[in-house]
């Protein structure tokens, strides 16, 4: 245990979030919570400025470490290369190095077809999945050519299998993908090692989902052949710890598909 420490990680979209059980509630706060308890210094982004001073407020609690708070959105119509300047310049003013690049936000508009699909719909999907991990890639880069780091981008089985209903979702997925796997190649080079993962965890969203929409839920939402989804700190957050383990540069541009926690399969 430990080996992040003095490291410094960047999650986007880790703003706090918990199930009725207690556990985490989301990715990117389950992401937070294993660095965090592997010594790592971080950096979390969202819309929500109290989700985040949550995240902030519990994580340094519990595990000592710093935890810097940026409200950021990429989004349509925004300057989004300032957006994302200014998380990285706090960023290294405050911590001076960057080792991982975690690209987790993501919003969509699911449940609605191709042919009833607004372009405002189709863009939130773009600009907070795609285009947010393609800002932050580039402006990360120079940073993790320096500390030989890692980046940990999304990607979806709705993209992977085409989901009903999920076009733009789809869409945003399909592209941070090929967008990994050119970086993998550019920056090999360059010590970085980039990896998608395709996770399905069992989350907040899908637990308030289950309650308001039963039929619904049981008609589009599969339980993974394991027989149980994928938590999102002890599962999905320890597969990302591990991907900025040195010793597994030999992943860079694999996509890695987590099966309801049962470990991966490139």
């Amino acid at each position: 245990m430990g080996f992040l420490k003095g490291k410094t990680a960047i999650i986007t979209g880790a703003g706090r979030a918990v199930l009725s059980d207690g556990r985490c509630g989301s990715i990117g706060y389950g992401i937070a919570t294993a660095y965090a308890k592997e010594g790592a210094n971080l950096v979390i982004t969202g819309r929500n400025v109290q989700k985040l001073q949550d995240a902030k407020e519990e994580l340094e609690r519990l595990y000592g470490i710093e935890v810097l708070t940026v409200q950021a959105d990429v989004s349509d119509g925004a300057d989004n290369a300032s957006v994302v300047k200014n998380v990285i310049d706090q960023t290294i003013a405050k911590f001076g190095r960057i080792d991982v690049l975690i690209n987790n936000a993501q919003a969509s508009a699911s449940g609605v077809s191709i042919a009833d699909h607004t372009l405002e719909q189709f863009n939130l999907a773009m600009y907070s999945g795609l285009y947010a991990t393609f800002y932050y890639m580039q402006a990360c880069y120079p940073y993790l050519k320096e500390t030989q780091g890692s980046v940990i981008n999304f990607g979806s089985g709705a993209g992977l299998f085409g989901n009903y209903g999920q076009c733009s979702y789809a869409a945003a997925k399909e592209g941070i993908r090929g967008l990994s796997r050119v970086a993998a190649t550019e920056w090999a080079k360059d010590g970085i090692n980039v990896n998608v993962i395709c996770p399905l965890a069992w989350t907040v969203q899908l637990e308030n989902f289950e309650k308001a929409y039963p039929d619904a839920f049981k008609a589009n939402v599969k339980m993974p052949p394991a027989g149980h989804y994928g938590d999102a700190e002890l599962e999905i957050g320890r597969v990302c710890v591990q991907l900025a383990n040195p010793d597994f540069k030999y992943l860079n541009g694999e996509t890695l598909t987590l099966e309801g926690g049962m470990g991966l399969r490139p």
